[in-house]
């Protein structure tokens, strides 16, 4: 097991066994964040494959200003929402505080993850970049806005629609678990 420094090094020499050890290191986890953005496994594995190109071909311009994790990472965002550029449909704008969404606590408690990773998948294009984005990646929604190309608006009102529906999936879910066992 090579150290970062060492890994990162072979990698921009071309080594290919200092590759095959940075994928193996970090291509489970980014995998896992493909499929937040995914419609489907092989379209993850698509990404993930086409992220690892494309850090494989730009690691000779690594800095060292972050960690390569953090460097890897923002690749693979970066791929999978241009993967969905073409399919970033968003809903039609309206101001977020006109919207009914009451801010209550989502129970996650008693789902799955792979079932919560289901829903976010359900969600159409636009809300599930949204939602990724800023409820899990952590983005503010200006950051959102300009990765987007959208109105910092838009992306405050395609949270918002993501919560909802994801609020709206949960509570079907939690009503078909009661009727079975009323």
């Amino acid at each position: 097991m090579h150290t970062e420094e060492e890994l990162i090094k072979g990698c921009q020499k071309g080594d290919r066994k200092l590759q095959k050890e940075l994928y193996e290191r970090f291509s489970e986890r980014m995998f896992v964040l493909c499929m937040r953005y995914a419609k489907s496994t092989q379209e993850a594995e698509d990404v993930l494959q086409e992220s690892f190109i494309k850090i494989f071909d730009k690691i000779k311009d690594f800095k060292g200003d972050s960690t390569i994790g953090y460097w890897i990472k923002r690749i693979v965002i970066n791929t999978a929402l241009n993967s969905q550029r073409g399919k970033l449909y968003l809903f039609p704008m309206v101001d977020v505080n006109d919207t009914d969404l009451r801010e209550q606590e989502m129970n996650l408690s008693s789902i799955h993850l792979q079932d919560l990773l289901d829903l976010i998948q359900s969600l159409p294009a636009g809300c599930q970049a949204v939602f990724n984005l800023y409820a899990i990646e952590g983005y503010k929604h200006h950051e959102i806005a300009a990765m987007l190309e959208i109105s910092e608006g838009t992306s405050k009102s395609q949270y918002a629609r993501a919560k909802q529906l994801l609020r709206g999936m949960l509570e079907k879910i939690e009503s078909v678990k009661h009727e079975k066992f009323s």
